[in-house]
């Protein structure tokens, strides 16, 4: 009995830190300065109503850092009119695991569009988990960005 509960244990402590090199790995492609928003999707095209769609390598603009791609010159110039309205937020960092105390790299298709803000997740799955309680993980997220920024 004993070993049972050390080997279930030692197998839980071997997935929680499979699970943290795995959300390790997605921070390292957003946190380089310079690096493709969104995984080159156009942040004006996640307010369309419809899926958002990629956006070409000639039409960019920066924005804190950050390279975003546009699928038309004019998506870019309404991006650049009012960036804080298209870019995502939390600096394009997984909202759930901000919500969570910590950055990680994102899913483009794994978005939200909340009271008028993107919303980014690591992954539809994560996505799933942060649906069930939006606005207590939008607070909490609120309320870490300031020191994970």
């Amino acid at each position: 009995m004993m070993m049972s509960i050390l080997l279930r244990g030692s197998l839980l402590s071997v997935f929680a830190v499979a699970f943290a090199a795995l959300l390790t790995l997605g921070t390292q492609t957003v946190e380089a300065k310079g690096t493709l928003a969104a995984s080159g999707y156009d942040p004006v095209s996640y307010f369309s109503g419809r899926q958002p769609v990629k956006g070409q390598a000639g039409i960019t603009a920066r924005h804190d850092g950050l390279t975003y791609r546009f699928a038309s010159a004019e998506n870019r110039d309404r991006f650049l009119a009012n960036p804080g309205k298209f870019a995502p937020q939390y600096g394009g960092y997984c909202a759930f695991g901000v919500s969570r105390g910590y950055k990680v790299g994102v899913d483009p298709l794994a978005f939200k569009v909340v009271d008028g803000k993107l919303y980014l997740n690591y992954s539809r799955q994560i996505q799933r988990q942060w649906n069930r309680d939006v606005p207590g993980h939008i607070a909490r997220a609120d309320s870490n960005w300031p020191d994970l920024k």
